[in-house]
């Protein structure tokens, strides 16, 4: 049954996402808002055909962490769940993204208009500093910056390896951050096309003031990021053995005596 609902899942996810890049075509020529509306409708979109087919639903926590204004946000990169969904409840997201992407067409068009932060990656500190300048632009306008400190997805459980231009964007900026702990890995697996039933967990930590040195910052931030998230797949765990369990059917004679 995982198999089958997973199939037809891609299936569709992929069939809207084809429409959703025609429909969006028109907003190439009109304010990046219009654009961010489409976007934004799409996230949810997949999330509605990821409960009604996958029984895979959502919880956002501690909403009230994110600030007002400019922010970056730091957040744990299991799936590429996460990619869209923390569209849906952001107000204005710049993610920071391989520059490759841009070079797709329909998503790589999207991405410019949009105002991403690309990163070429071969030139190092070079990118380092351009990521900087075109992210304190976008903060200068209120904006939130998303950034996966990992730089990649990385299963639940498997060893941190958080890079060190988090830190340096964060002194830099002079914005919070919000960490942002998840254990969307168990249900929607990098590099796999199985989606399991379960509630994808999100959780918006308090964020962390300005000022901090780099190395403080750096350790604090995968300190908290890192315990939640262990927490939250533990959670998730439990949940999804209980849901099993209480899905088999009982062998006969274990009925409760109470009935």
């Amino acid at each position: 049954m995982i198999i089958l609902r997973s199939v037809l899942f891609n299936a569709l996810f992929y069939l809207v996402l084809f429409a959703y890049f025609v429909a969006a075509l028109p907003t190439l020529v009109l304010p990046r808002r219009a654009l961010l509306t489409m976007v934004r409708s799409w996230s949810r979109v997949n999330l509605f055909l990821l409960k009604a087919v996958c029984n895979i639903g959502c919880e956002f926590r501690g909403l009230e962490n994110i600030p007002q204004g400019a922010a970056l946000i730091a957040s744990k990169h299991q799936s590429m769940w996460e990619t869209f969904a923390l569209i849906t409840v952001l107000k204005d997201p710049a993610y920071i993204l391989k520059r490759e992407l841009l070079w797709i067409p329909f998503f790589g068009w999207y991405a410019a208009k949009a105002q991403m932060i690309p990163v070429d990656r071969g030139k190092r500190s070079q990118a380092l500093a351009a990521m900087t300048e075109r992210a304190k632009k976008e903060t200068a306008r209120g904006r939130e910056i998303i950034i996966f400190p990992e730089g990649t997805r990385r299963a639940p459980g498997a060893e941190p390896n958080y890079k060190f231009g988090v830190a340096f964007l964060y002194t830099e900026l002079g914005v919070p951050c919000v960490p942002v702990a998840l254990n969307s890995g168990l249900f929607w697996p990098r590099r796999s096309f199985r989606r399991y039933p379960g509630v994808v967990r999100v959780e918006f930590l308090p964020p962390i003031e300005t000022g901090l040195d780099r190395q403080t910052f750096y350790n604090r931030l995968q300190d908290a990021i890192e315990t939640r998230t262990a927490e939250l797949v533990a959670m998730g765990k439990r949940a999804s053995g209980e849901s099993s369990r209480s899905a088999r059917p009982r062998p006969r004679g274990s009925e409760d005596p109470a009935r």
